[in-house]
Formats: structure tokens, sequence, C-alpha cells
């Protein structure tokens, strides 16, 4: 299992008021099944689709969460739990049912992505790991979706575990970038834990380390023939005619596979070096290049036929620093056999168990339905059982590769204009089915009339 969190049982990763209401469900007797929903309801500014990712995490934890004898003790000392309780989260294991969209799928606004069917205090206590571990990878997946379409099949690697939010957040997002397409990782240990390409250059430092800029790309292209050379610590340009140099002198011992750009103006640079590359004969040494790369930037380089083979992103994919957040959430829609509603201002909330149905003509995603659990509509339902009695259904175990291809194809189903960087007019068809909505204004007018 490539699972990165290992802390023991994790029970306690919840909100304080998850163990609050389930002491007090405990207390009433409010033992029945429960439904809860997790989704997000909007898209960031200029965003078009999401792509779920984080699922395989959410499962494993359903699989093993529990309370150990520590995390009683402590909550002990906090003197707002009776003894009986405490022992009862002792005895604590997730036991429900799980549907969830398969990961890499592209989703949109007010879709539920996994679907918890439990006894409510299982479901509640789940809520807060749940949404930590699906949120993040689903924003860092979308992002990294952008990155890899406008790159329009120039090499992706993901650079950013220095900048990334702690040592989970550099691991996952290193796996959610490969999943939509990303080539691989500069991040070692991410490579080991998921079995994904490591890639990797060298740091300024080495050039400084030497007497001179010669005898550094000459040593390290010893090293590792088929490298790829930094050239920009001095002078970019000077450093590429230090790479056509070192190529003269080996002759048919060259190998170095590419010249890495990482400051200045990478378009006037690329097509100079490009320039001088092929000058010298040397056609196969392909360029490539980082410094604060997003997709817009990638997107400009691309459309404008600049000569980079291949782009290193680091902060702006492991931070999603343009749209850091999904307004995700995860909701109780069912309890006892009925459907519940919330009425909040902006966040209002359908009732039910829901399935997504997505039409698919010719290839190409044409609408979703949200419609009644169990009922028919054109298209295909996109959540699928993951657990049955907490335990993982045959065939959703964690195959990166295989839903990496799965994520790609999903991708390609892209309207053309929802897998453009702009917001798309009009935005992609999101139906709510007539039956969900006459369960809500049924349930809207019984709770008004209380």
């Amino acid at each position: 299992m490539n699972s990165v969190l290992r802390t023991s049982g994790l029970g306690l990763f919840t909100d304080l008021y998850e163990l609050t209401m389930a002491q007090a469900y405990d207390a009433e007797g409010m033992h029945e099944t429960a439904v809860f929903e997790l989704f997000f309801r909007s898209l960031p500014p200029g965003r078009n689709f999401a792509v779920a990712a984080g699922i395989w995490d959410a499962l494993a934890y359903l699989e093993s969460v529990h309370f150990t004898d520590e995390d009683a003790d402590y909550l002990r000392r906090q003197g707002l739990f009776s003894d009986e309780f405490i022992r009862r989260l002792q005895d604590f294991r997730f036991q429900g049912h799980v549907f969830a969209v398969p990961e890499g799928t592209v989703v949109f606004p007010n879709e539920p992505l996994v679907q918890v069917v439990a006894p409510m205090i299982q479901a509640q206590l789940v809520e807060t790991f749940l949404l930590n571990q699906v949120h993040f990878q689903t924003v860092i997946a979308s992002k990294a979706a952008r990155i890899v379409l406008a790159a329009q099949g120039r090499t992706v690697v993901d650079f950013g575990a220095r900048r990334a939010h702690g040592l989970d957040a550099a691991l996952k997002a290193a796996r959610a970038s490969y999943l939509v397409g990303a080539d691989g990782t500069s991040l070692v240990e991410a490579g080991k834990l998921f079995d994904i390409p490591v890639f990797g250059t060298m740091a300024h430092s080495y050039v400084q380390a030497h007497d001179n800029e010669r005898s550094a790309l000459a040593a390290f292209a010893r090293r590792y023939p088929g490298t790829t050379l930094l050239v920009d610590t001095y002078d970019t340009l000077q450093g590429v005619g230090r790479v056509i140099e070192l190529a003269a002198r080996l002759g048919s011992d060259f190998h170095v596979g590419a010249i890495r750009l990482d400051s200045g103006d990478l378009e006037v640079l690329a097509r100079e070096a490009r320039r001088m590359l092929d000058q010298a004969g040397l056609a196969q040494v392909k360029i490539f290049a980082s410094s604060e790369l997003d997709e817009r930037a990638i997107s400009r380089f691309v459309e404008s036929d600049v000569p980079i083979d291949g782009f290193g992103v680091g902060t702006h994919l492991v931070v999603s620093e343009d749209a850091p957040s999904l307004d995700m959430a995860y909701k109780l829609v069912e309890y006892a056999g009925r459907g519940r509603i919330k009425l909040s201002t902006s966040k209002a909330l359908y009732p039910g168990r829901k399935q997504v149905f997505r039409v698919v003509e010719d290839g190409r995603m044409q609408r979703d339905i949200i419609g009644r659990w169990g009922a028919r509509a054109e298209g295909s339902g996109l959540l699928v059982p993951m657990l049955q009695g907490g335990k993982r259904l045959a065939g959703q175990e964690e195959d990166l590769r295989a839903a990496r291809e799965y994520a790609i194809e999903q991708l390609r189903r892209l309207p053309p204009p929802l897998a453009a960087l702009e917001a798309a007019q009009p935005a992609y068809p999101v139906h709510v089915s007539d039956a969900i909505r006459h369960d809500f204004e049924s349930l809207k007018e019984s709770m008004q009339a209380m």
C-alpha cells in the first residue's frame, strides 16, 4: 500500500466537535445509518474543472482508523468525555460502505466525490481526515492538469518539494501531478514510494564549488554522461558556449541530454541557446527550463514556439498559488432513511443519496446529471462502490499507472473550451434532476412549517 501517512491509529485526526457530537449522538441513541457526501460548491475563478484525487488515502484510512490507548488517555485528560464513551472509542472501527468517483475523475461543482454510508457516529468521526486528504490532492491534481494541458506534450516535472507545506504535502503533490500526466518528480522519496520516475540536474552550488564553470560542467558530464547541465550560474549564453566546447573536446563521448535554464528572459535565452546548439551540430541536446513557471507562462512559450522541450514546475504547482483551495464540504444528506437539507444562505444542500450521471458523445463530455441514487438517467454513473463493511472491494486496490491512464483519458474527453486556461462560456452543464429538486422543496416546506 502506497500510503504516506504512517502515524498509528489516526483516531485523533479529527476536529474536537466531531468527538463531542459523537458522544451526544451516543447518549441520545442515534446509531441509525447516515449518508454523508463530500463535494465542492464552486470552482476558483478561471477554472473549468477539477480532478478528484486523494480517494485512495481516504480508503486506506477508513480501513485502519482506530483509537490507541494513548489516545484514550489524552481524551480522559480533557475532562469532556465519559469513561464509557472513551471505551466505545477504543472499540471503534469503521464498518460502513463507501462509494466514490475513481481517482483521476474530472469533476464539477456540487457533484459528490465521496459518499459515506455508515452508522451516524462512524460517518461523523471521519469527516476531517477525508476532507484533509481529498481536498489537498484534488487541488494539486487540478492545478497539475492545467499545467500538463498547457505543455501540450512537452515534459513536465514536479520540482515543488522544497516549497511544499510539509512532508505529506510534498509527497502527495508528486503523486497527484503524476496522476494527471506529469512525467515525474525531483523528490526521490516520492519516486520510491509511488514508483514514479525521478528527474534531476545539478545545482548552482556545484558550479560555484569548482574553480570555474568549465571544469564543473566537464566533471559532472564525465560522472553522469546523459545528464542535464545547468548553464546560468554566471552568464547563461557563456554557459551554453562551455557546453559546446565540452562537446567538441569529448567528440563521440559527449552524451549530454539537455541544458537547463533557470533565470533571466527564458524565451530570449532559449531561442539563442537553440541557435547556438544547432549551429554547433548539437540538435540532440534539449532545453529544459525552470524558474517560477506556471501554466500561463508555459502556454505562452508553447504558443510562441519557444524551443523549450521540458519544464520543471515548483512553487506554483505545489501550493496551487493562484487557487490554493476549493470550497469543499462533507455534509449529511440522509439519516435514518430520510433526506436531510441545509438552508443556509449560499450553502443550500440537496437531500438524499445521489449519483452523478455523465453523458459522453463522440468521445467528449457533454453534460452531467445529479440524480437520486438508484434512479435511471442517461449517461453512466460516476460513483462506484469502493468499501463494503469497512473493507476495500476487489478491484479497488491502488494502481497509480492505471489511474494515470484513466485520468489522461478523462482530460482528453474535455470539450476544448474546458481545457483552455480561461473560463469557458458557458460553463460545463451540471443539471440537478427534477426529482431531487422536488425532494428539496418538499423538505424545505416541512422544515419552515415546524
